[in-house]
């Protein structure tokens, strides 16, 4: 059941790169928290009562509800509900994707790894590439944000890989994702100002 999971997580990678829609963009991040949450359920069966319940609701309430309610909060401020017109068009973007996976599934066989599954190791190497493409190809600050959230996402996949063998990192790593989150989303995010999404070019 949990490889299906997995699957479907990078399944909402490839979608995520050919959306145009940003309220597209956080239905799928509100998704990827659900997935993350059943995949921890069914993977971290034998952590404690208590590493289980902050596991769950970490998922839960900060990324598949808080998250995407201070994303659609982000965009209703900005007045911006589509990316930016000079983008990379979403075809190209799902060919960079196709590649990406690809590139992750040698990079993943070749770092193989008793304690990590190869499958979570694919998946995290994929979630990281294709935070790396949303931000490159995008100009939307919006556009950045998700990105750097689905980079989140990919540690903590592989946090999860090998929270069996050490579970303290995996406290670690969601203590370091709420961390960043909230600092992503209120430093930046909810300070933008109507119609300042779009990066601007710098001058000396």
């Amino acid at each position: 059941m949990v490889n299906y999971l997995i699957v479907l997580f990078a399944v909402t990678l490839v979608y995520l790169c050919s959306a145009e829609r940003l309220t597209t963009y956080v239905n799928l991040i509100g998704l990827q928290g659900l997935l993350l949450c059943g995949i921890a359920i069914f993977e971290l069966n034998d952590f404690n009562t208590a590493n289980l319940v902050f596991i769950i609701f970490e998922t839960l309430a900060f990324k598949t509800i808080l998250i995407p309610y201070m994303l659609l909060r982000i965009i209703k401020r900005s007045g911006v509900v589509k990316v930016h017109r000079q983008a990379m068009p979403g075809f190209y973007l799902l060919i960079f994707s196709i590649f990406a996976l690809l590139i992750s599934v040698i990079l993943a066989d070749a770092l193989v790894n008793i304690f990590v599954k190869t499958i979570y190791m694919v998946i995290a190497l994929f979630a990281l590439f294709t935070a790396l493409l949303l931000i490159v190809t995008h100009r939307l600050i919006i556009s950045h944000l998700i990105g750097f959230l689905i980079l989140e996402n990919g540690v903590f996949i592989f946090s999860i890989a090998v929270g069996n063998e050490i579970p303290m990192l995996v406290n670690i790593g969601i203590l370091l994702d709420i961390f960043v989150g909230v600092l992503i989303l209120g430093f930046f995010g909810l300070r933008l100002k109507p119609h300042t999404n779009e990066l601007t070019r710098l001058k000396d």
